[in-house]
């Protein structure tokens, strides 16, 4: 028995050493960089232009993953203060970011770009609405909650809308409201599925719905405009590759991306820059 147990002690002794042998030589990309990894938070409306931007960053930046998060801006927000780790955060409006950026959470932000508010038809509801007047025609209509970005705006339109289309029109137009959704992507894909006859979004997101809707777009007196801060998350991760990333989307490549996708640019000398 006495044998048996040193026979297992010094094959036990054995195979410890061969671990921890290959834990120290680590294989054969020992010399290889490891991975390192961007995370971005960012508004649902940014969901293809970001895409396209995160492969140039990639592609810039040898040996760098980018992540992204896409989500309502409030919900986005909400997720930071609970703790979420990210390196950038870009909202669809500048009240989610200044309240980040009032506890320290956020680096100072630069606006990157502007939307517009349209509304969007679904192809069975295409000739009963062709005009904003007509919207309280549909039977079925989706807007933002009021908590989130699209949603406030859409309310701000309503009220807009009740001095050149006559008092109650807002009304009118909410007991129409069958859905408020939490993010923008959520109102375009109930009105593309033909779930709801009309809905309010951003521009670049009825340009992503191809055929599947049709797009009205708004008077000039009733044009709400979207601005879209960026900043880097203050206990971010990665403090470079972020401030990179805010650089990259500020940079007349990034401007021309967002432009390409019917972004409206910011830029001009009122907009701080973060250091590269």
């Amino acid at each position: 028995m006495a044998a048996w147990t040193r026979r297992a002690a010094a094959l036990a002794l054995l195979t410890l050493g061969s671990s921890v042998t290959l834990a120290c030589d680590g294989g054969p990309d020992a010399d290889t960089p490891a991975e390192r990894e961007l995370v971005v938070f960012a508004a649902s409306s940014l969901r293809e232009v970001f895409g396209a931007l995160g492969q140039a960053f990639t592609g810039s930046h040898p040996g760098v993953r980018v992540t992204f998060n896409f989500a309502g801006s409030q919900e986005l927000r909400t997720q930071l203060e609970l703790g979420a780790s990210a390196d950038v955060f870009a909202s669809a409006d500048e009240q989610q970011m200044e309240t980040l950026a009032r506890a320290g959470q956020v680096e100072t932000p630069v606006l990157f770009a502007r939307n517009e508010l349209v509304l969007i038809v679904s192809t069975e509801a295409r000739g009963l609405v062709t005009e904003l007047a007509q919207l309280p025609n549909a039977a079925r209509v989706v807007i933002g909650a009021p908590e989130v970005p699209v949603g406030r705006y859409t309310l701000e339109l309503l009220d807009r809308a009740e001095g050149s289309l006559g008092p109650g029109f807002r009304a009118r137009v909410l007991e129409r409201v069958v859905s408020r959704e939490l993010n923008v992507r959520q109102v375009l894909h109930k009105v593309s599925l033909g779930e709801a006859q009309a809905g309010l979004v951003y521009r670049t997101d009825a340009l992503t719905a191809g055929g599947r809707v049709h797009l009205v777009s708004l008077t000039p007196e009733l044009r709400v405009q979207a601005r879209y801060p960026i900043a880097r998350v203050s206990r971010g991760a990665q403090p470079e590759l972020g401030r990179a990333f805010v650089a990259l989307v500020r940079s007349s490549e990034g401007q021309r991306v967002l432009s390409a996708a019917g972004f409206l640019a910011e830029a001009g000398p009122d907009l701080p820059t973060e250091a590269p």
